[in-house]
């Protein structure tokens, strides 16, 4: 028999959710998902100064929509199988609220605290969606999840201690900035809440497809500001706003929504803590930026506590 990979079955019918031994193509699709999440961090801080927050949504997502709607429509052309009535609620849903709101707040966010306390107070999410988890879509509380969220959200304060403001320098960290990571990781945690349900009836790929649409669509208004903003950009700032666009977009976004067909919404948002980890060697790797040894503790601790996440009762 063939094998599948990740990206193949997120074009078929996604299959009903484990709880007990997670596949390889889940587990591959999760490792993706973190390892590209993360790079959008090195790729957002790599740009950010040619692109305001709402255009950089709207190009992330138009590119997103394109080389995603490539591979979709072809498909929705044979099935013709397409959401009913209903069962767009949740689509635009997740659209406005994760591939619209979300990415804009937290770009506005990033243009106010600095990086440490940003990745601190975004991964208040995978604690929220454990939370709405158990209670929306009855998944429980396993005393391992909580113990171990809790574990890894020490290792990501850890990693902001070790990359916030030295000592001297007054913090960015304002009441606005706050404000806007807080509402991106209530936005982010809400929405991973109304998908799950989506992707027991629409393969991943298409589910992606429409909430990218319904984003771009929302941010629409900030087109004007993309276009003017593209013409003053650098090539390499144009080319990452590509990159970002296909890859921790159109596919990161796609492996993610594999991913929580396969695994209990409150275990995969607890992989998200390695996002911030990964960002900090991606950094080393790519832009010389050598990590500080809080960050190095905070990393090896957000891998024990989604270890723990992992453990059975």
């Amino acid at each position: 028999m063939a094998s599948t990979s990740p990206v193949d079955s997120a074009h078929s019918a996604p299959p009903p959710a484990e709880h007990g031994r997670v596949s390889k193509p889940g587990i591959a699709a999760v490792l993706v998902t973190v390892v590209l999440w993360a790079s959008a961090f090195v790729g957002i801080r790599a740009i950010g100064p040619n692109f305001s927050p709402g255009s950089l949504t709207l190009g992330r997502l138009a590119v997103a929509a394109v080389v995603l709607g490539a591979l979709v429509l072809p498909q929705l052309r044979r099935s013709k199988a397409l959401p009913r009535g209903r069962e767009w609620w949740p689509i635009l849903g997740y659209g406005v609220m994760w591939f619209g709101g979300y990415n804009v707040a937290l770009n506005a966010a990033e243009h106010l605290l600095d990086a440490g306390t940003a990745a601190l107070l975004i991964n208040v999410n995978p604690i929220l969606v454990a939370i709405m988890a158990g209670l929306v879509l009855r998944e429980g509380f396993p005393r391992w999840l909580i113990i171990g969220s809790l574990v890894a959200f020490g290792g990501v304060a850890l990693i902001a201690l070790g990359s916030g403001p030295s000592s001297g320098e007054r913090s960015t960290a304002d009441v606005a900035g706050v404000l806007l990571c807080l509402l991106a990781a209530v936005l982010a945690a809400v929405s991973v809440i109304i998908q799950k349900p989506v992707l027991r009836k629409v393969p991943a790929a298409q589910a992606t497809w429409f909430g990218i649409m319904v984003g771009a669509i929302c941010c629409l208004p900030f087109a004007g500001q993309l276009v003017s903003e593209l013409q003053a950009a650098p090539a390499p700032a144009t080319w990452g706003l590509v990159y970002l666009g296909v890859f921790p977009t159109a596919i990161a976004f796609t492996t993610w929504a594999y991913a929580l067909s396969l695994i209990e919404a409150g275990k995969l948002a607890a992989t998200t803590y390695l996002v911030p980890g990964t960002t900090i060697l991606i950094s080393w790797l790519l832009l010389s930026e050598v990590p500080s040894v809080w960050g190095l503790v905070g990393g090896a601790v957000c891998l024990v506590g989604v270890g723990l996440t992992r453990r059975r009762a």
